[in-house]
């Protein structure tokens, strides 16, 4: 169980927006989720923006669990580093390191790298958006955590290079978003990407394929083949995150998951079944040691 809140502080003004630190920093468990308002450009695509700050390693109580959400990431450790492992594989990311996330499908351990003070910067991007920053091969992403100077070269080293000249996560986010701004300007939308995207998402994963086969004109096959090139996975697997995503969201919040399930599911055994794939565990079982998941999806 989570101690008592320490006290409030009041919010800081950045040019990227505000750091809303009203959530609390529990003396026992020792981080905080910091969320930053995005430009209003960059939010159409943005999901989330926000620091994670932590005391040392995460607490041993806690499966240091990330449950997967749809968005691919964009992470710079600004102190200390951070340790991630997916499906086995466990990718290291050092300090004032950019890292791109690609889209998750299983759950993901995460620990600063060493027991000292750690500062995050993470940029989440709805299943819309990163291909609007990043032209990528995003197939080969899934399920993994890949250097971005390796997948754009020397422009993200200069990057790289201001943010570790720069003080504060304020000015970093400034940065950041002034590259993101600048990467948004080169690309255009790709339209019928776009309209499946707006479908799946308005419905929360309760669009078929064949409803949007009947739309759009296009196959199943060419809409997976988009799907993958832009997003890293096709469209049936997306809308199977987006029904998972609606009904955790509820079990965070300590809702009646019961009241949820059968929106998004035929029975409980087809839920407990996803609940399984996308976190390792029953529900039962994650109530007890899942806060750094928890938080995660309410940030």
């Amino acid at each position: 169980m989570m101690a008592g809140p320490v006290a409030k502080q009041k919010p800081r003004s950045t040019k990227g927006g505000i750091f809303i630190d009203y959530f609390y920093f529990y003396l026992m468990t020792g981080f905080r989720f910091l969320p930053v308002a995005p430009l209003p450009v960059l939010a159409p695509y943005v999901a989330k923006m926000y620091v994670f700050e932590s005391g040392g390693r995460l607490p041993e109580a806690d499966r240091k669990l990330i449950v997967p959400n749809a968005n691919l990431k964009l992470t710079l450790t600004y102190s200390n580093g951070i340790a991630a492992t997916i499906a086995g594989q466990t990718y290291r990311q050092a300090e004032h390191q950019l890292s791109l996330t690609g889209l998750i499908d299983t759950p993901v351990n995460l620990d600063p790298t060493e027991d000292r003070s750690t500062g995050t910067i993470i940029i989440e991007f709805y299943p819309l958006g990163a291909y609007r920053f990043f032209k990528l091969p995003y197939g080969e992403l899934q399920n993994q955590i890949l250097d971005l100077q390796a997948l754009l070269g020397p422009v993200v080293r200069t990057l790289q290079e201001q943010l570790g000249e720069t003080e504060t996560p304020e000015q970093k986010l400034e940065l950041l978003q002034a590259f993101l701004l600048y990467r948004l300007s080169q690309t255009t939308a790709d339209p019928i990407f776009d309209y499946c995207m707006g479908k799946i998402t308005a419905t929360n994963g309760l669009i078929s394929v064949s409803q949007l086969e009947k739309e759009t004109g296009y196959s199943s096959r060419w809409l997976h083949n988009k799907f993958s090139n832009h997003l890293g996975t096709g469209p049936k697997n997306l809308a199977e995150l987006l029904r998972f995503k609606q009904v955790y969201q509820a079990y965070t919040l300590d809702n009646q998951v019961k009241e949820n399930i059968y929106q998004y599911y035929h029975d409980q055994s087809h839920f407990l079944k996803a609940f399984k794939r996308f976190t390792g565990a029953t529900p039962t079982a994650l109530r007890e040691d899942n806060e750094l998941a928890a938080r995660h999806y309410r940030a």
